[in-house]
């Protein structure tokens, strides 16, 4: 293969002969990596178009350009764009009742990637039987995400409703207006000018901030399911680099990966990168606060929905927390709460012995619905190992194990009359 800069010569040669022009796309990855490729071809006596998403240097180039800007496709123009498009595939028109604008409102897509999505519905519906639905019109949108991002987080398909969530009328109230948010930044942010300056783009973000096992995950996906869009899960512990400057280039391939993909970006365990910021005592705490620093800013030139979860809220600064959008609480559940958690978690199709008493469980035992979750669990394979129901016996044993994990003792005023029931080893 020929170097690249001897490629961009025979381009240029056989555009002169043919009297045709060049369009370079895209220009993001040829400003990185080579930056000498860009002044040879703005060098060149040929008609140069080149298109991407980074501003223009002027050292690329002795003669100025024209700069051409193609904003993006706002929510009053997707929903027609994309039914058009729909339309022609011969699918006909958009089924009564379906709004592809109010849909599409939480993707960011170009012409492009919405023309693409259109088609990609039309075929899902015929696959499935030809009537069109909300859900193939979702489909079509995530099937025009980059794939680069998924090397870099988890990516989980959500498959829990609001109906799963078990939390406080307020937090749950947060959840709501953050996904209101997310859904309506185009039209707020972009046609009603409401974004502040400095940078920022038209993104969301927020902190979830509570113990272990609270639901700050499953809030998570259940936001990204109401959207439409799936979930991408970053472990902060995991980005951190004890390098100087490797932590930024760690987000910033995150970042830009994010940039091709609709998706809710969820970064775990946030108070590994943002301990509480204090003076600057040496060297480690200065990078520490450059790489705080570096988050935040990018956070907010990011143009999606970017939560981050924290089991430390203290750990977190003022100066953090101002800057996003929302910040919700995840209490430990009330007796109240956990009753319902111990119902849902051990579901409806799972034997129950007659002696289950999850109101005891839910008065007596102060566990987070991570923890519930699996108790319920480990006291489904007790119960199939011993080819019967899930009695209170096997409940207990699961708790037992339970708080073994965690630590904690197992108290005769917390097991009461069902002390007993506790195994020996």
């Amino acid at each position: 293969d020929p170097a690249p800069a001897d490629a961009v010569r025979a381009l240029v040669r056989e555009a002169r002969l043919t009297g045709a022009g060049l369009v370079c796309a895209p220009l993001d990855a040829v400003s990185r990596e080579h930056p000498d490729l860009l002044r040879l071809l703005t060098a060149t006596p040929v008609p140069t178009v080149m298109v991407g998403r980074v501003p223009w240097d002027a050292s690329w180039s002795t003669v100025p350009p024209l700069l051409v800007h193609a904003p993006r496709v706002e929510p009053s123009a997707r929903g027609a764009l994309w039914s058009e498009a729909y339309r022609r595939t011969g699918a006909g028109p958009v089924p009564a009742g379906i709004d592809p604008d109010h849909l599409l409102a939480p993707f960011l897509l170009t012409p492009e990637q919405v023309t693409g999505a259109a088609r990609s519905a039309a075929q899902t519906a015929r696959l499935d039987g030809g009537a069109l639905t909300p859900d193939h019109i979702r489909q079509g949108a995530r099937a025009q995400n980059a794939a680069g991002l998924d090397r870099l987080a988890r990516r989980i398909e959500p498959t829990v409703t609001w109906n799963d969530l078990v939390l406080p009328p307020d937090a749950h109230a947060q959840l709501r207006e953050l996904t209101a948010r997310a859904r309506h930044r185009d039209r707020v942010l972009g046609e009603w000018a409401m974004r502040p300056g400095g940078g920022r783009g038209r993104g969301v973000s927020a902190l979830f901030a509570g113990d272990s096992g609270t639901g700050k995950t499953m809030s998570a996906e259940v936001i990204a399911a109401d959207l439409g869009l799936d979930l991408y899960t970053v472990d902060l512990a995991t980005v951190i680099d004890k390098y100087v400057g490797e932590t930024e280039k760690n987000l910033e391939r995150i970042f830009t990966e994010a940039a091709g993909v609709n998706g809710v970006l969820l970064f775990d365990e946030a108070d590994a990168i943002f301990g509480k910021r204090s003076d600057v005592k040496d060297a480690h705490d200065r990078y520490a606060n450059v790489e705080s620093a570096y988050l935040l800013q990018r956070m907010e030139s990011f143009d999606g929905l970017a939560i981050l979860a924290t089991n430390l809220r203290a750990n977190l600064d003022d100066a953090f927390t101002r800057r996003l959008d929302l910040v919700i609480d995840f209490p430990v559940p009330d007796p109240d709460q956990r009753r319902v958690l111990w119902d849902r978690c051990l579901g409806t199709v799972l034997p129950r012995g007659a002696d289950l008493d999850l109101a005891f469980c839910a008065e007596n035992f102060e566990l987070a619905g991570g923890n519930i979750r699996s108790i319920a669990v480990t006291a489904a394979y007790l119960a199939a190992e011993a080819g019967g129901a899930v009695t209170m016996a096997t409940l207990i044993h699961a708790v037992q194990r339970e708080y073994q994990k965690l630590g904690r003792l197992t108290l005769a005023s917390e097991f009461g009359p069902y002390l007993g029931l506790l195994g020996g080893d």
